[in-house]
């Protein structure tokens, strides 16, 4: 019985799939393009964005060059950016954007292209080139619309998409740290604290530093001890001024007693 109304149940749905493309094919076939944009802005209005955008992307060649094309075009990206489909929609935005600035919609394709991107963007883990072009969209929508009903949430997608940034350099560097390459990761903590001195991961940062100072000191050959412990002992004090109640603290002064024991002996040495 179950897999009967199950059967059924299927067959319904797909015959109102089968209805839906049918009509929207009837009334692309009418080469009505009045009946066709309107009938495009019904679906629209119904938020049926992938018949909407059926429609409006028929309507394209009919009022190309004419009063209506930048409505066909937005309204066209716009079912996309609905649908989720951000990709594709953020394509058609920049587009849009670049072709039609004087249009009534600029202001909304502008806000939907920087949404787009935003939601395109991956966790730090991974590439984060659409990050900073996200960033950049969304900072040139709050430049052009300072008194957006929107400014709020932009601001909230770039502390957001910021974090990301700050999390990816520290992840780019902290690998160097992992693996044992000591000097290079010492100056990637540096660079991305050069890059992102308000960090959230500051304090990781300096953290890192000092220990990859010390690590790197502790594997080097003798004649180049000392000099790397003096640069640990420099990265220590930049790290305590700091943050002198750190929860690296502990772990931090076992690193301090032990290098400046081996500059102690060795300066007495020369």
């Amino acid at each position: 019985m179950k897999q009967k109304l199950s059967y059924i149940v299927l067959l319904a749905v797909l015959a109102m799939a089968f209805v839906g493309c049918s009509t929207v094919q009837k009334i692309i076939n009418t080469g009505d393009a009045q009946f066709i944009f309107e009938r495009a802005k019904e679906y629209y209005n119904a938020e049926k964005w992938s018949k909407a955008y059926a429609l409006f992307e028929v309507c394209e060649p009919y009022y190309r060059g004419t009063m209506r094309e930048d409505s066909v075009t937005f309204f066209k990206a716009r079912c996309s950016f609905k649908d989720g489909d951000y990709y594709s929609a953020a394509e058609m935005l920049d587009a849009f954007r670049r072709t039609f600035n004087r249009s009534p919609f600029i202001e909304n394709a502008e806000a939907m292209y920087a949404i787009c991107l935003y939601n395109m963007c991956p966790s730090p883990e991974r590439d984060q080139s659409t990050t900073s072009q996200a960033i950049i969209a969304i900072s040139e929508y709050m430049s052009h619309y300072p008194d957006s009903e929107q400014i709020v949430l932009f601001k909230d997608m770039t502390q957001d998409l910021t974090w990301r940034l700050h999390e990816k350099a520290y992840i780019n560097a902290y690998t160097y740290y992992k693996i044992g390459r000591y000097n290079a990761a010492i100056i990637a903590f540096r660079n991305a604290l050069k890059m992102y001195s308000e960090t959230h991961r500051r304090e990781d940062l300096l953290y890192h530093i000092t220990m990859a100072s010390f690590k790197l000191a502790e594997n080097s050959v003798e004649e180049k001890r000392l000099d790397r412990y003096m640069s640990t002992l420099d990265a220590y004090y930049s790290f305590v001024m700091e943050f002198p109640e750190s929860k690296y603290s502990k772990e931090m002064e076992h690193v301090a007693e032990v290098t400046k024991r081996y500059i102690e002996k060795n300066k007495q040495g020369e």
